[in-house]
């Protein structure tokens, strides 16, 4: 993890009014943001629910319209919309705002969807009228139909109105039609919640058309369960513990700071770059970490260093100010190393904050590791060790003890040196590496950039392959003359450099949006051009898989770090849904969320769509089917061994339109049974839908608008 990976301000999700609240008259006629802070004034002029109509005309309301119609004292409304009849309640000079409009209606089942309502106001002003459909009914209760409309829909620019409109929307009999309880009235908090988080969009009607194909006739290929990693917070170890209860499978000791972890001192590592340069003790050590994975049946993956120094304390700083004077950041005698001007300082001596750490200090730990296990029945505790963490950085992360820029030999030595050790000492054991942060250093060593050089110099000095291609090369051939494998496991970081934000942070406008949730092609197809400094396909996966093949046959390939930004959005939880996808259809070995969502977010639902969709174990299944979408969805589905058992993820990336997807199994077999659950952003999660239409080997389903939907299908074998 580098220092930019700070998590900013928590997103608020309790504005009632958020996602398209209306304000009218008095001159606040505003459209509320989608995602405002929790002390946004807008929210506290949120009005009380306000009757229309309850038994009766509420007070200062209105009567007109050109339906027949009678208002009995103390009952429902009735009218007969014949001819396309309707019905206006009118409020002069109404004031307030409004989350959404509420009402009931009963009508002959014979009408079939009828209803339309807008909102309407003297002038030019023009207003969407709103079919009143399937997916705007909250309840059913006996012949009575509870309706809620959001503001969103019915009002998306905040324009000043004083009047609603219920009209027939087809010609209907001269039945009656019962009306009541129609009130204006803020969101259901888990509705609010849902706009917040940039979902709980019903859409219009039933969506657009798209197509999908489930071929269970294509070659498929076994899930590796690792892919659904998270990394540990060593600051929230012990107070998080829903990281837990979202099926997350394995996770990772690493991060800058487990670059210069003590694992003699217990809890003692050096916090870089990131906080000042200050050993510190997180209070927690090695052991809590893999006994914490063993108790919850997670694997582990436990980052090792390379670096050659690691905390010798809990207390020294590497720029202390008492000794350099003030600087441009400054946490008590701690400094970031800069002067007030920017100008960086020379260090001091590694000594100050570290002690060396040759290769024999992580042997040492290996076979301690390996002795706890023995002594514990013998179960291995680390599944992979990491060699080090993001190398081509550490003159920068770690400047105050490694201030060189690493080339292409000495990231080489090191591996090799350290590396060694780990095999002889846990010959079994998966090594992975060298874990670097992203395209540059794919490509070129931190060498190559190193001042008063010339550009690329190092590479062009090792043959001109990029460094990961060089990397594989020459541990394939180390392993050739000595016989000893260092690596396993291909491990790169991957962050999307298009300014989406990581963790809590990033925009969440249409366009960042948007964005966020195209970064995730840059993992796997060859056409995406990136939308950053890059500027042309990452491609990455299969771009490492030739690497491999070229260099190195047989490595399994490891993203040890990733993130898309926005845990609080459900772009955010789109990215990642889809990003858990691809892993799956790319065949990956494992991958590292960093570190994990906040409880009860899209993101934290993202995983839960593959790992627990139902709370009681559903989940994507062991063997990857070959699916496929139409532009703005995705579909990704699984078997079990058997075959008899489907289960599908299905994503609408549309922010404001529904899907109406079109499931085709192919030779998957014979559909009997189907139970679909749907996220959108509510606080809730994943809640049981209606099944669509299905035939023997279709099912037709509504994808609402920025949604995940599960589809967990039996089905009977040709």
């Amino acid at each position: 993890m580098r220092a930019r990976r700070k998590a900013g301000a928590a997103v608020a999700t309790c504005a009632l009014l958020a996602g398209g609240s209306m304000a009218v008259a008095g001159g606040l006629a505003e459209e509320t943001p989608a995602q405002a802070p929790a002390s946004d004034k807008g929210a506290e002029k949120s009005t009380a629910p306000v009757a229309l109509y309850d038994g009766g005309l509420a007070a200062g309301w209105n009567d007109i319209g050109w339906a027949p119609r009678e208002l009995p004292r103390g009952a429902p409304a009735r009218m007969r919309l014949f001819n396309y009849g309707g019905w206006i309640l009118y409020r002069p000079k109404l004031e307030g705002t409004f989350g959404a409009l509420s009402l009931r209606f009963s009508a002959p089942e014979s009408y079939g969807e009828f209803l339309e309502v807008r909102l309407d106001a003297q002038g030019a002003v023009s207003f969407p009228r709103i079919p009143v459909t399937a997916d705007l009914q909250v309840r059913k209760d006996g012949e009575w139909t509870e309706v809620l409309i959001p503001m969103e829909q019915l009002n998306p620019r905040g324009e000043v109105f004083d009047r609603v409109v219920l009209r027939a929307s087809k010609d209907v009999g001269r039945d009656w039609v019962l009306f009541d309880k129609v009130a204006l009235v803020p969101l259901p908090p888990d509705v609010a919640a849902a706009l917040a988080a940039g979902g709980g969009r019903t859409g219009r009607g039933s969506g657009r058309e798209t197509s999908m194909t489930i071929d269970c006739t294509a070659p498929g290929h076994r899930i590796s369960p690792l892919i659904y990693g998270i990394a540990m917070d060593g600051l929230r170890e012990k107070k998080d513990q829903h990281q837990f209860k979202m099926g997350a499978t394995t996770r990772r000791w690493g991060g800058n700071p487990t670059s210069r972890y003590n694992w003699k001192l217990g809890g003692a590592w050096n916090t870089a770059n990131d906080w000042f340069y200050q050993n510190v003790d997180i209070g927690l050590s090695y052991t809590d970490f893999l006994d914490a994975n063993t108790k919850h049946g997670m694997q582990s993956a436990l980052t090792v260093p390379l670096l050659g120094w690691v905390a010798k304390d809990t207390s020294s700083v590497g720029f202390p100010v008492s000794r350099f004077g003030q600087q441009k950041g400054e946490d008590r005698d701690a400094g970031n190393g800069l002067t007030r001007d920017g100008t960086p300082l020379k260090p001091l001596p590694p000594s100050q904050t570290s002690t060396e750490a040759p290769p024999e200090f992580v042997a040492e730990w290996v076979r301690a590791i390996r002795a706890r296990d023995k002594a514990r029945g013998g179960e291995r505790s680390v599944h992979m060790y990491i060699l080090d963490n993001e190398p081509m950085l550490w003159n920068s992360t770690h400047r105050d003890v490694f201030p060189e820029p690493l080339g292409y030999d000495g990231l080489m030595s090191r591996t090799i040196a350290y590396g060694s050790v780990v095999r002889k000492e846990d010959p079994d054991a998966l090594i992975a590496g060298p874990a670097e942060w992203g395209w540059t250093n794919f490509m070129w060593s931190a060498a190559d950039f190193a001042a008063g050089k010339s550009p690329h110099s190092d590479r062009r000095a090792h043959g001109d392959l990029p460094l990961l291609a060089w990397y594989l090369r020459q541990l394939r051939d180390h392993e050739k003359k000595t016989g000893v494998r260092i690596l396993d496991v291909l491990d790169v970081h991957f962050y999307p450099q298009s300014n989406v934000g990581v963790g809590l942070e990033g925009n969440t406008d249409p366009d960042t949006n948007a964005r966020r949730i195209r970064s995730t092609r840059a993992l796997w197809d060859p056409s995406y051009k990136d939308e950053s400094w890059i500027g042309e396909p990452v491609r990455l996966l299969p771009r490492l898989k030739e690497w491999i093949a070229q260099n190195y046959p047989g490595r399994r390939i490891s993203i040890g770090e990733y993130n898309f930004g926005a845990f609080g959005h459900m772009s955010g939880g789109l990215a990642q849904a889809e990003a858990l996808g691809r892993f799956a259809q790319e065949d990956l070995y494992s991958a590292y969320f960093w570190q994990y969502p906040t409880n009860g977010s899209p993101v934290f639902w993202a995983f839960r769509a593959f790992r627990d969709f139902d709370g009681r174990g559903g989940h994507f299944q062991d063997y990857w089917v070959p699916a496929k979408a139409q532009e703005g969805t995705s579909v990704f589905a699984s078997r079990d061994e058997s075959g008899k058992k489907l289960v599908a993820v299905l994503l609408n990336f549309d922010p404001d339109q529904a899907a109406q997807a079109r499931v085709e199994l192919k030779g998957c077999g014979t559909l009997e049974g189907a139970r679909v659950l749907g996220y959108s952003g509510a606080p809730g999660g994943f809640l049981e839908q209606t099944p669509g239409t299905k035939t023997a080997g279709t099912l037709t389903q509504r994808l609402p608008p920025y949604s995940m939907t599960v589809l967990d299908l039996t089905v009977k074998k040709p």
